[in-house]
């Protein structure tokens, strides 16, 4: 079985061929997930059932992406502990009429918002979409106001709701729900309170909330605390800042927010940075959690999973960026969401060869990629074909020198955009070896 039969194993759309065809789509896009539909293609008529495919009214998205979540749930079943990221990104489909898309930043804009889970180990490999809301706003009305709708927080606590319904089909697991400035609201806190905390929160706090005491604020409060210690990393290079070590003290405080009436126990976690180098403002993470932080070791733990953040950013990069969503030319929005549906699945494949090639680099490559992917990127790069399968590591670099990726002594590991390169040049090469292999 490919990777993409693995993965839809058991997808049920009341029609067999409907579920060949998500199969057969998904590998096409996943082997070229920059190219539009038409050119991941093979030829017309595949084109054409593409096309079909998400045409189907009768089909949701959710039922493309059900045997995915089935999946990930397994996976995560292996995992102690399994970080579910969430966030929120608007898709800007450059002013086409596409029925259905709404205004975004600006009325001019079309487009729709998409908000999603990602549920990612410890060590930050992806494990798979959990969740998703797409939805586009209403136009504003003659009187220049905008009709009713549902609550931007709504779509976070509705987030935490599923998060803890995942922790009740997994208890071995312990599920964390991360988010940032966004999610910092006492509507979530306080539904994950009414749930009984199935699964732990953390968040990046952006309001200095009242305490019990008049007068007092929560962050103002914290920073008289004593530091209880300081911790170490490198941030990687982003946004055009060069990577640095970074050195942060650490503050640590249990506080309880008055809720209608009611105290909320929570934790809250300042780390600072010290010394930032000149011109750069240095960084400073405040956190709020429900779990109890008796100490530095428990804030480091916190803290680096609240950098592990970063995934779903590089998640919504790749499904941007590498698979060009934004670029789909579809009659309606309910077509653009079953194509999301399958992109979201690529963009999660893609981020997964990226960490498990870090993470598990000695594991077989053809755990994650079929013979002809692997032994492809060798005679692209003009290098004999190993006798033995190599590893998952030696696969992905060398998949991703295809994609720009240099392979130098100090170049460190390959990232997505590498690896989503080489993935279309591997892809046009493994066409040709199976016509070879036909004609030949």
């Amino acid at each position: 079985m490919t990777w993409a039969e693995t993965e839809m194993s058991g997808i049920d759309l009341g029609d067999q061929r409907l579920n060949s065809r998500v199969v057969k789509l998904l590998e096409s896009l996943s082997e070229r997930p920059s190219a539009s539909i038409p050119d991941a293609c093979d030829g017309w008529a595949e084109t054409k059932a593409a096309y079909r495919l998400l045409a189907q009214d009768k089909i949701g998205w959710e039922d493309i992406l059900e045997p995915h979540w089935a999946r990930t749930q397994e996976r995560m079943r292996a995992e102690p502990v399994v970080l579910c990221l969430q966030d929120t990104t608007e898709l800007d489909f450059n002013g086409q009429t596409i029925e259905g898309l709404g205004p975004l930043s600006y009325e001019a804009q079309r487009g729709m918002y998409l908000h999603a889970t990602l549920s990612v180990t410890t060590d930050r490999v992806p494990l798979g979409v959990l969740d998703a809301w797409m939805w586009a706003r209403e136009p504003k009305g003659k009187d220049g106001r905008r009709p009713p709708a549902i609550k931007d927080g709504t779509r976070w606590i509705e987030g935490y709701e599923r998060v803890a319904e995942q922790a009740q089909a997994l208890p071995e697991v312990r599920l964390v729900y991360v988010a940032d400035r966004e999610g910092d609201m006492l509507g979530l806190m306080q539904r994950a309170a009414a749930l009984g905390h199935p699964a732990d929160w953390l968040l990046r706090s952006q309001h200095n909330r009242k305490l019990a005491k008049k007068g007092e604020r929560l962050w103002d409060q914290v920073a008289h605390v004593e530091a209880c210690g300081e911790i170490l990393f490198d941030l990687p290079s982003r946004h055009g800042q060069k990577a640095r070590p970074v050195r942060q003290s650490v503050r640590i405080q249990r506080v309880k927010l008055p809720i209608n009436g009611k105290m909320l126990e929570v934790s809250a976690v300042v780390a600072t940075e010290l010394e930032p180098p000149p011109g750069v403002k240095g960084l400073e993470w405040r956190l709020l959690t429900n779990r109890d932080v008796p100490d530095l070791e428990a804030a480091a733990t916190l803290i680096d999973w609240y950098r592990a953040r970063w995934e779903i950013e590089i998640f919504f990069n790749t499904l941007k960026s590498g698979c060009r969503v934004e670029s789909l030319q579809l009659a309606s929005m309910e077509r653009i969401e079953r194509a999301l549906a399958l992109y979201l699945v690529v963009s999660w494949r893609i981020g997964q060869l990226m960490r498990l090639g870090r993470a598990c680099p000695d594991w077989d490559a053809e755990l994650l990629l079929s013979r002809e992917e692997w032994q492809a990127a060798w005679i692209l790069a003009r290098k004999p074909v190993p006798q033995q399968t190599p590893t998952l590591r030696e696969a992905v670099r060398m998949i991703a020198r295809q994609g720009g990726f240099l392979g130098r002594k100090g170049d460190g590991e390959p990232g997505v955009k590498a690896i989503w390169n080489g993935l279309q040049k591997i892809a046009a090469c493994v066409l040709g070896m199976r016509f070879q292999g036909t004609y030949g």
